[in-house]
């Protein structure tokens, strides 16, 4: 397999494991999230979900990264 096919396969395989356990991780609802309602408008940044993730990802990627 080349190197290019593998990553894909790796990122595909991290997707699929984050939609499936999405419903039951609670993100988008963390303290911190910014949600303005007024009228019949709503903004939502979810800000703190966002650093979460990232750091998560980052964690994920530094790992794959070490023991390639």
């Amino acid at each position: 397999m080349t190197g290019l096919s593998k990553t894909l396969m790796i990122i595909g395989a991290i997707l699929f494991i984050i939609g499936f356990l999405m419903p039951y991780l609670n993100l988008g609802k963390l303290p911190g999230d910014i949600v303005i309602k007024k009228g019949n408008a709503t903004f939502y940044f979810p800000i703190v979900t966002s650093i979460v993730v990232s750091i998560v990802l980052s964690l994920i990627f530094y790992f794959i990264g070490r023991f390639r």
